[in-house]
């Protein structure tokens, strides 16, 4: 399983809190890219429920992991 930002972007509008099932569907109707739904796939499905895209990608970068100061722009 990989992620990108690309593919990440995929999920932004996904229905937050979601199962695993949820997910794949949204995925699908949304017309996300294959990768995005084999991704989703290889979760492990243990009823969980995922609260956001860092759950689903635990390396998903925050605001904080870019590396420019706002206030200069």
């Amino acid at each position: 399983m990989y992620w990108t930002l690309e593919l990440a972007a995929a999920l932004e509008d996904a229905p937050w809190p979601a199962t695993k099932d949820e997910l794949i569907d949204f995925a699908i109707r949304s017309g996300a890219p294959i990768e995005v739904i084999e991704n989703l796939q290889e979760l492990e499905d243990e009823g969980e429920v995922y609260e956001g895209i860092d759950d689903v990608w635990p390396d998903y970068p925050t605001h904080d992991d870019f590396f420019f100061n706002e206030d200069e722009y």
